[in-house]
């Protein structure tokens, strides 16, 4: 079962064993990540899936591959159980994206310092020496 849809421009995709209770979860919880006010376009997409194995201790994960602005995020989470997984995506892509928003945010550039400013350094002819550090004849 691979069932798609369209968060704002975020896929969430389900594999084999997800139902459709934890898989409209994550959309709800993905969807309030990537919709917050101050955040660049954000699209890409989102697996969810359950491992066969019921012995395993993580049966969950999730993987969100996301563009946030001109920055890619990539994020995992593992759980025992779906909500659980979810849960940890959300709060992992939070954090992540809020990091790709503020290096993306062009006010937060900063103008070099006077000292770092674009001037030429004295010539050779200016010091009077050779780079070998003799002087220099005429």
């Amino acid at each position: 079962m691979d069932t798609s849809r369209d968060t704002t421009a975020v896929r969430v995709r389900a594999g084999a064993g997800v139902d459709e209770e934890t898989l409209a979860y994550a959309r709800l919880k993905i969807d309030a990540v990537v919709t917050r006010p101050g955040l660049p376009a954000v699209h890409g997409e989102v697996r969810i899936a359950k491992s066969g194995a019921h012995d395993a201790a993580h049966v969950w994960s999730a993987v969100a591959e996301l563009r946030v602005g001109n920055r890619t995020v990539v994020t995992h989470a593992e759980d025992a159980s779906g909500h659980g997984v979810v849960d940890r995506l959300q709060d992992r892509l939070r954090s992540r994206t809020d990091k790709a928003a503020h290096a993306w945010e062009p006010a937060r550039r900063t103008t070099a310092p006077p000292w770092r400013a674009e001037q030429p350094g004295p010539s050779v002819e200016d010091i009077g020496e050779d780079a070998s550090g003799g002087t220099v004849q005429d």
